[in-house]
């Protein structure tokens, strides 16, 4: 198949004519809401977007010409040729331009770009001589840089789309130096600096996000987490960064950034340990200390980064000579690096790496609802009784909902019991809350005896084997007596580290409840007379096992 393109630009606009020769096949290729153009190895591949694209954050840039970093399906969406529900579209590829424009069409609200290195344009596939479509003026950059085309082959998408390093799932902003302090020459080398860095951390799909924000008079946010997920167009977007000058006003940056950077709509990932590594030139020019308690306390893990210090002369100048402790997320020596130079950056960059994917060293970002695994423990006993059951599941899946649960994140396992026990689903099983409580709701009621003692022993040995102490919580909730002794059993798993919430209804026994509950035993164990009662003990559940791992972390 061959392809001939001819730009005309006529009063802001031109037609893009696209002719078709031969009778090669046209069958779409599949592909994702997030797949950019410049994940598309050939030029006029086919692809088949999916439905509910409407419902990502998809980034476009441009309007008619979209730059390669563009998602291919959003670009459709503003072009108006898919829906909602999907759909096939051909993508063009063409060279790089300047001056790509914003504009908002069929929902989608597309980015302003100075320029990019390479665009595409997007066109129904249908077989016709020749098919016209109205596209918004650009700039196109010098003709030479543009490759020879190459006669279509199988269509193909890049490995990266499934790369990045998966040891590192963490999303970093990156809030760099720009001030008068630095000058332009030693802002270049923070940025050749920030480049090896991302490089070693190696971003991807399944890997680290990053973002980047300045730090100046005001801060400027330069990309957000998911505009650049592939390596070659993040360390171009650096390579591009212009120097701002002004005041070192790291405190506003480390501010802006937690305020801002890490919510859903801005691309932060639910679950998935939050990182901000700021770098300064020296000192900062405002007070630091509030700034960084808001990223505490939003779970953001704070390093920061100094590069030359002050010089003995210099330290009157500085406003706070404790800012590093002030502004890190915990004042134990890990958060806090050290660099004398940035001519001596390049030695750096594997440690301080290594330290942003320490996932079990990210204090900040361990918070309750994102770090535990919480184990159901259900009575299916025959005096619970069908409809009551369902009762109870809906009460745990209420549980289940106030944690961000996902493979970096919270975990949730069940076991039903009677005579016998039955694992439902392990903690590793599902890996986002919406299948949890899927699963949780569909458990099928067993029916028979009540034997709480050794549903915990059975509990403790197969769904807590291979967990850690000081985030495992257990939830039993049984409607009668047990006809083994809880004591022992539930002794046991707390030596484990397991902390045990006891909740009763109905004929549960108060001595039993209590012999299975960790101390205070007034704050663990919960009961209520009708099974309807159970939905109001959700809050109080929640907030205990968060209270409990705030005061064990």
């Amino acid at each position: 198949m061959f392809q001939l393109s001819v730009l005309l630009p006529v009063t802001g606009l031109f037609f893009l004519l696209s002719s078709t020769f031969g009778s090669e096949s046209s069958v779409p290729y599949p592909v994702t809401c997030g797949t950019r153009g410049a994940d598309l190895m050939e030029d006029g591949v086919v692809v088949l977007c999916p439905p509910d694209c409407t419902q990502w954050r998809v980034s476009v840039f441009g309007t008619g010409v979209y730059a390669s970093v563009s998602s291919v399906c959003g670009a459709a969406l503003h072009r108006g040729l898919v829906g909602p529900s999907g759909g096939s579209v051909r993508v063009n590829r063409l060279q790089g331009r300047h001056n790509y424009m914003s504009s908002y069409a069929n929902g989608i609200q597309s980015q302003a770009l100075s320029h990019w290195t390479a665009s595409f344009s997007l066109t129904k596939p249908v077989n016709v001589p020749l098919e016209l479509t109205g596209e918004i003026s650009t700039t196109a950059l010098p003709a030479a840089a543009q490759p020879a085309k190459k006669p279509l082959k199988k269509p193909s998408v890049k490995k990266a789309l499934t790369g990045g390093n998966k040891d590192c799932q963490m999303d970093i902003a990156m809030v760099i130096d720009s001030s008068n302090n630095i000058g332009q020459r030693r802002f270049n080398l923070q940025k050749n600096f920030v480049a090896k860095l991302t490089a070693m951390l190696r971003v991807g799909p399944t890997g680290p996000h990053i973002g980047l924000v300045q730090s100046s008079d005001s801060p400027r946010t330069e990309f957000l987490l998911t505009n650049y997920t592939q390596p070659k167009e993040l360390l171009f977007a650096i390579k591009e960064l212009a120097f701002l000058g002004g005041n070192t006003n790291t405190g506003k940056a480390i501010m802006h950034t937690a305020e801002t950077f890490f919510t859903q709509e801005n691309g932060g990932r639910r679950g998935h340990p939050r990182v901000m590594m700021v770098l300064i030139d020296g000192w900062p020019s405002d007070d630091l200390e509030q700034a960084a308690m808001l990223a505490r306390e939003s779970g953001i893990n704070v390093f920061l980064v100094s590069v030359a210090k002050p010089a003995p002369e210099e330290l009157t100048m500085v406003r706070d000579k404790d800012f590093m402790k002030k502004a890190v997320c915990k004042d134990n020596g890990f958060f806090s690096y050290m660099i004398p130079s940035w001519f001596s950056t390049t030695k750096h960059v594997k440690p301080l790496s290594q330290r942003l994917c320490s996932l079990d060293s990210l204090l900040c970002s361990k918070t309750c609802y994102n770090s535990v695994n919480i184990g159901f423990l259900i009575d299916g006993s025959s005096s619970v009784g069908e409809g009551n059951f369902q009762l109870v599941l809906e009460f745990l899946a209420g549980i289940a909902r106030g944690f961000d649960i996902s493979d970096v994140g919270s975990h949730i396992g069940a076991v039903q019991f009677t005579y016998d026990q039955r694992l439902e689903f392990g903690l590793s099983e599902y890996s986002n809350k919406e299948d949890v409580v899927t699963a949780l709701k569909r458990i099928p009621y067993m029916s028979g005896g009540t034997a709480t003692g050794g549903a915990i022993s059975y509990t403790t040995q197969n769904l807590f084997r291979r967990t850690g102490p000081g985030r495992n919580f257990l939830v039993v909730v049984t409607d009668g007596q047990s006809y083994d002794d809880v004591r022992g059993p539930a002794m046991a798993a707390q030596k484990q580290g397991i902390t045990i919430y006891s909740v009763g209804v109905a004929w549960a026994p108060m001595d039993d409840l209590r012999s299975m509950s960790s101390e205070p035993k007034d704050n663990h164990t919960f009961f209520t007379r009708e099974f309807t009662g159970l939905a109001e003990l959700i809050p109080q559940l929640v907030r205990g096992i968060c209270r409990d791992f705030t005061e064990n972390n």
